[in-house]
């Protein structure tokens, strides 16, 4: 079997593929991430392109590696959600996603020796209408610095919503998993 590598620091992305059971390491990608942002991209466009350069910088390097990218973008009326960084920027940022609608796009890269394989999960999310109290004291609670929209479900976060659609849940966390192991198992890996 070739190596399996993971382009990212992510924890949550780690813990997701440690659920499939498979080695893999995992690598900081190669790639300038802001330097990437085009603005003039759509938000699915700008995930995927993201998702596809952490890939590609890796297997650049490794190229009989398999190599996982992903990316993820929250996104309302068109405009994308970052990693909110601080607190305060969190707080804002939930204020902005209360009471609405919006989408989470997870897009994932693989690529394989001769072969790139491409998916997209995009996941509706309908929040509760919170004041700033509620919303600071779900910051307070959950810390949800590093994820974009500022906030985890897989934690206190789920509490925020009425209601999520999604064909692969764990794509909300970072890595979708249901075509991560369609794909690998495509490419010989040993998967139950």
């Amino acid at each position: 079997m070739p190596a399996l590598i993971l382009a990212s620091t992510s924890p949550y992305r780690r813990a997701l593929l440690d659920r499939l059971g498979v080695p893999f390491t995992a690598r900081a990608p190669a790639c300038d991430e802001e330097a990437l942002k085009d603005p003039a991209l759509a938000p699915q466009a700008l995930a995927e392109a993201l998702a596809e350069a952490k890939a590609r910088s890796i297997a650049d390097q490794v190229p009989q590696a398999v190599v996982i990218g992903s990316d993820q973008v929250c996104e309302v009326d068109g405009r994308i959600l970052g990693k909110p960084g601080t607190s305060e920027r969190a707080v804002d940022q939930l204020l902005a996603l209360q009471g609405r609608e919006h989408r989470l796009i997870t897009a994932m890269t693989v690529i394989a020796p001769g072969t790139v394989h491409r998916h997209t999960d995009v996941t509706h999310l309908r929040m509760r209408p919170l004041d700033r109290a509620a919303l600071e004291r779900y910051v307070a609670r959950d810390q949800p610095l590093d994820c974009a929209g500022a906030y985890k479900l897989e934690a206190a976060g789920i509490s925020l919503f009425t209601a999520i659609a999604s064909e692969d849940a764990s794509a909300i966390t970072g890595l979708p998993l249901l075509a991560l192991t369609r794909i690998l198992s495509g490419l010989g890996f040993p998967l139950p």
